[in-house]
């Protein structure tokens, strides 16, 4: 009898405590910033001038402040760190892709000789792939508050790997990193207090997006730029992935379906190459109403309060994939709610104002961080 009481004790007991690891992420209880998984990154794919380079694993949040894991890199510079640690640049990159293969982790692609200057000035470089990048799940571009909590977690999570990095620490992003760190800038004090965040650097930020979606449907207007069908796919289906309750599928056309599929898979260059001839118009087959919108508002707007640190915004006046008369309202913008900022324009396109902007960030960053 006792026996078989025992054995039913049991039985139920397996019954109602699960194995830990078959737990999903998304139950699990979540300190953001929390390391669960290291490794060396190979020589190939350290930043220029790196003493040594490694990938990490952590805890941060995702879409809807959920429990969510980010995968990135922590780099530290030769040489005796100053007193105090490494000041960290906390770098959040540019479209790469939705598709775990194009993590820069995965691919390597993580800064080249850019970080590498940087590198070079005397900071640790830590690189967030985001949400989604190489974890469980597709990635959601242009979520703004998920992008933001793994460009600030990452640097708790590589101070726990680094002990020699210090607690300050400056926002760097570049395009999609741009929108990154500008949302980051409003959440760094409230998330990680025991941080000292110190200074933003947006160039390229894509900006007012969510004010166009209204135009979203069939008759949408050509625009001349470029990769915009690719970026708005990839916006789509991480928001189809990510928010079952907004019937993406329901706006989309036979080609939408397909396009949607095929950036899923692909990284930017060949999911340009692939769909960058069809028209946005061409994904949809109805003109998006409230939910969609309202789901892409909270998905990809930018504060335009909350900045209580230094800001340097950074755009090209011939950039042709976020065209500057954007960035102009959103400077606009944040100077009518009163936030001061400085904003620098150079007569360049996307990726080269990152270049043209070298010089200006890096006294930025150096400023802000002896304060």
């Amino acid at each position: 009898m006792l026996a078989r009481l025992a054995a039913t004790a049991t039985v139920a007991a397996a019954l109602v405590l699960p194995v830990a690891v078959a737990v999903p992420v998304a139950m699990q209880p979540v300190t953001p910033g929390t390391v669960t998984a290291t490794r060396p990154l190979p020589p190939e794919h350290l930043i220029p001038g790196s003493a040594s380079g490694t990938a990490i694993t952590y805890r941060t949040l995702g879409p809807h402040d959920r429990p969510a894991l980010s995968t990135g890199a922590v780099f530290v510079p030769p040489g005796e760190p100053p007193p105090g640690g490494w000041p960290v640049i906390s770098w959040a990159h540019g479209a790469v892709g939705i598709a775990d293969s194009c993590a820069p982790t995965v691919s390597g692609r993580i800064g080249g000789p850019y970080l590498g200057r940087w590198l070079a000035q005397g900071y640790a470089i830590v690189a967030t792939d985001y949400v989604g990048l190489g974890t469980d799940g597709l990635h959601p571009y242009l979520d703004g508050r998920s992008e933001a909590f793994a460009v600030i977690d990452v640097v708790r999570a590589a101070r726990a790997v680094e002990p020699d990095l210090s607690d300050r620490w400056v926002a760097l992003g570049q395009s999609q990193g741009g929108q990154a760190v500008m949302v980051a800038a409003t959440l760094a004090e409230s998330h990680a207090p025991e941080l000292d965040h110190r200074g933003t650097v947006a160039l390229g930020v894509p900006s007012n997006i969510e004010n166009l979606a209204v135009l979203g449907g069939p008759l949408f207007p050509a625009l001349p730029l470029q990769g915009t069908t690719v970026f708005i796919a990839y916006a789509l289906a991480g928001l189809r992935a990510t928010d079952p309750g907004v019937d993406v599928n329901s706006y989309l056309s036979a080609r939408g379906e397909e396009v949607l599929a095929q950036v899923g898979e692909l990284c930017y260059e060949q999911a340009a190459a692939a769909v960058g001839a069809t028209s946005i118009g061409a994904l949809f087959s109805r003109q998006v109403d409230e939910p969609l919108l309202r789901a892409l508002r909270e998905m990809l707007a930018i504060p335009i309060r909350g900045y209580e640190q230094p800001l340097f915004l950074g755009q090209g006046l011939f950039d042709t994939v976020v065209p500057a008369p954007l960035t102009f309202a959103l400077a606009k913008d944040l100077t009518a709610a009163g936030q001061r900022f400085t904003f620098r324009v150079y007569p360049q396109g996307h990726l080269e104002t990152m270049l043209a902007s070298e010089h200006e960030a890096h006294e930025f960053a150096r400023n802000v961080l002896v304060r």
